[in-house]
């Protein structure tokens, strides 16, 4: 069975899969690049390709996500799978994912105002246009040529959508500027929480889980990036299609510093409701 990781883009989602692979995925809990192959993305390109589908038709790619599912799920075992996509329906016939194939959702959310300056980076995109994009239909893909878009919808959709979960206490909402302030706590919730979804008495290896906060830390995090290349930074179109920074600035990412009053209002009018929901206003 799967649970997902899911979070709109630039949220934390890349800290949460590397705090898990180290722990799941690792004998001493050091985390290193390799360890995120354990959890995949969906969707993604070779597995629709294996299924025969032709991955440029989008909706011949939906049709066909639950039966992708099902064949991951042919493997005995729960299946961490990470995803940008919202939780949505197409012609209110085919969704994201079911319960057949899914027992819960570890979702993270961010401050929009504070997505914006990774997103920016991230996308290659203006810090204005990036703004627009928080409350935009977005699709989301690492490469136009080669990834199947992930359906992200706008920040405020996306992260309701997840919700569902909720409805049948498989849901763990998990705020990034919590799980940096706190990283150990916040981690042992996530743990409990697998472990309450896979109903497993298995204790938490207290050691293990420090070495992994420690080794997954940004500062060290960003010394991987800078000495091996990170897999997942996109490419900069206008600069040789030299990579950006995937690990940009860490606690330096403060919105009160870096954004103008005109794109902070665009971004709490378009989001108002779910940030007083979280807080965040």
């Amino acid at each position: 069975m799967i649970i997902w990781i899911s979070s709109y883009p630039k949220s934390g989602n890349t800290l949460v899969r590397s705090l898990l692979s180290s722990y799941f995925f690792s004998e001493d809990g050091v985390f290193d690049f390799e360890l995120l192959n354990n959890i995949k993305q969906f969707p993604n390109s070779s597995l629709f390709s294996k299924l025969g589908i032709d991955t440029g038709k989008p909706l011949s790619v939906i049709k066909n996500y639950i039966k992708a599912q099902e064949i991951i799920n042919e493997k005995k075992g729960i299946k961490f799978l990470k995803t940008h996509s919202s939780f949505f329906t197409v012609n209110n016939k085919y969704s994201f994912t079911n319960s057949k194939n899914s027992i819960g959702v570890i979702y993270i959310v961010r401050d929009p105002r504070n997505i914006v300056t990774s997103l920016s980076n991230h996308t290659g995109k203006t810090i204005d246009n990036a703004a627009e994009t928080i409350n935009e239909n977005f699709i989301f893909s690492k490469s136009k040529k080669k990834d199947i878009g992930e359906y992200v919808g706008s920040w405020s959709f996306n992260y309701n959508s997840w919700k569902i979960f909720n409805n049948v206490n498989r849901y763990l909402l998990i705020k990034y500027e919590d799980l940096i302030e706190d990283t150990e706590n916040n981690f042992l919730k996530i743990l409990n929480f697998i472990n309450f979804l896979t109903k497993s008495k298995r204790s938490i290896d207290e050691k293990k889980l420090k070495k992994c906060v420690t080794t997954t830390s940004f500062e060290r995090l960003q010394h991987l990036e800078n000495k091996f290349g990170f897999e997942e930074a996109s490419k900069d179109e206008l600069n040789n299609n030299n990579k950006r920074k995937f690990f940009y600035l860490g606690k330096k990412n403060n919105w009160k510093d870096i954004l103008d009053k005109s794109i902070v209002k665009k971004i709490e009018n378009g989001c108002y409701k779910e940030m007083e929901e979280l807080g965040y206003i």
